[in-house]
């Protein structure tokens, strides 16, 4: 009986400490601070902006000369704007693009911790494009579940970007894992047990594997160049997503596609060079 008691109080014990832990930790952002000291290190002038479009805090880091076009970066799920700071920070792409990086709503400190569903977060980081406008070219780009994300912000509003690059896209509906389990912490009290950005995370990628059937039918909208990035080996978003993005994007003469060999999901730091070479390209359009 004595035994059976401690081991209730340490259940408890545990279960408080794992809450704690999870709503406390892995939260896959980093303060304007300290990413501050990064930028002013390679002398980058950076400007940390923090508002509220429909009641809803954002908030984006911009750099780069104003008078030039615009890279737009969206990042995956979970994440921060901090995933494009390699990018942000880079002598050659800072002589052709002024960047800019969102956290994306429910994500980093845009009202961290709230899923949001795929056509809001497009309305919400719409606005910000427009805020953003200086009258030269916006070229969107997306990794993982930011594809799905630009591709509904060019649906909806094409005539605001002059380019999109998916980089490892998850936008096929078909080929998205059935991953029932992520449903149990979603719609239940078990979603208090996901740790940081990771309940927001899965709370939207329930969402998104339904909405994602909404964009199939918007792809003939896309008539600006679009540069899908993939690699063969991505475990996370198979490379199947690229055979439909060629299908639903055959219309378009400025489809791109580019396979890179051995490849996994986290193509926009492991083949940093790759990505930077395509984003370069776009300096011509």
């Amino acid at each position: 009986m004595k035994f059976r008691f401690t081991f209730k109080k340490a259940l408890l014990a545990f279960v408080i400490a794992w809450l704690v832990f999870a709503q406390s930790c892995m939260k896959f952002r980093v303060s304007d601070s300290e990413a501050r000291v990064s930028f002013d290190r390679q002398r980058v002038p950076v400007y940390f902006i923090s508002l509220k479009e429909e009641g809803v805090p954002l908030h984006y880091v911009k750099c780069g000369a104003d008078s030039l076009p615009t890279l737009f970066f969206v990042h995956g799920s979970p994440g921060s704007w901090d995933a494009f700071r390699l990018y942000m920070t880079d002598t050659l792409l800072l002589k052709h693009f002024r960047m800019i990086a969102v956290d994306r709503p429910g994500f980093g400190y845009s009202d961290f911790g709230t899923a949001y569903h795929l056509d809001y977060q497009a309305l919400l980081i719409n606005k910000l494009v427009e805020k953003e406008r200086n009258g030269r070219a916006v070229h969107l780009v997306g990794h993982s579940i930011g594809g799905p994300v630009i591709v509904q912000m060019a649906q909806d509003q094409p005539g605001y970007f002059s380019s999109l690059t998916i980089l490892a896209g998850s936008i096929s509906p078909a080929d998205e894992p059935k991953e029932y389990w992520r449903y149990a912490f979603t719609y239940s009290p078990l979603k208090f047990f996901m740790p940081g950005a990771f309940r927001p995370s899965n709370d939207e990628i329930v969402y998104f594997k339904k909405e994602l059937k909404r964009l199939d039918t918007g792809y003939n909208r896309l008539r600006m160049p679009v540069t899908i990035i993939h690699g063969d080996k991505d475990k996370f978003v198979t490379v199947k997503n690229v055979d439909y993005g060629k299908r639903k994007l055959q219309h378009n003469p400025g489809l791109k596609v580019v396979i890179i060999p051995g490849a996994g999901h986290f193509i926009p730091w492991e083949h940093f060079t790759t990505i930077r070479e395509n984003l370069l390209a776009l300096a011509a359009l």
